[in-house]
């Protein structure tokens, strides 16, 4: 385990290639249900982090957002339910941000760098075009690539 955040709402652990979220302690059975168990969600499924700072007045958040999933984004009430979420108090807001920081650098992203975006099927076949056009691959590689990105 990497790093430990023992939140208000829930636990998050973050290993190597995943993070848990358990949920543990009356506010997290009040605001979870009393039938949540552990959550693993696997570094390479989560597509944005969002956090929002503790204050003196309010719990923060550390909200996760997973490809081809519905994260609730109507701000800290809503948050509170989402199961992808876990709240945390303002002495934990240097923490968050290292764990934030910690899972941007285990999926390879560092902010100087820019990263490829994705390419339509129609930018993959010139690609592969170039490739063919250059001979590092043959005709019938470059048919076969440009059949499955049409599909």
């Amino acid at each position: 385990m990497l790093f430990e955040l023992n939140g208000v709402n829930g636990q998050l652990q973050l290993f190597d290639n995943r993070i848990v979220i358990s949920r543990k302690g009356a506010l997290a059975k009040l605001t979870q249900g009393f039938s949540k168990g552990e959550k693993s969600i696997y570094l390479s499924q989560i597509s944005s982090i969002q956090i929002k700072p503790g204050n003196n007045l309010t719990n923060g958040y550390i909200q996760f957002t997973i490809s081809g999933g519905k994260e609730n984004t109507k701000g800290l009430i809503s948050a509170t339910q989402d199961e992808n979420t876990v709240m945390f108090k303002k002495k934990d807001n240097e923490l968050v941000e290292k764990i934030r920081t910690e899972i941007e650098r285990l999926k390879g992203f560092d902010g100087s760098k820019n990263h490829s975006t994705v390419l339509s099927p129609a930018d993959e076949i010139r690609k592969y075009k170039e490739l063919l056009d250059d001979g590092i691959i043959t005709q019938d590689e470059f048919q076969e690539k440009k059949r499955e990105l049409l599909g």
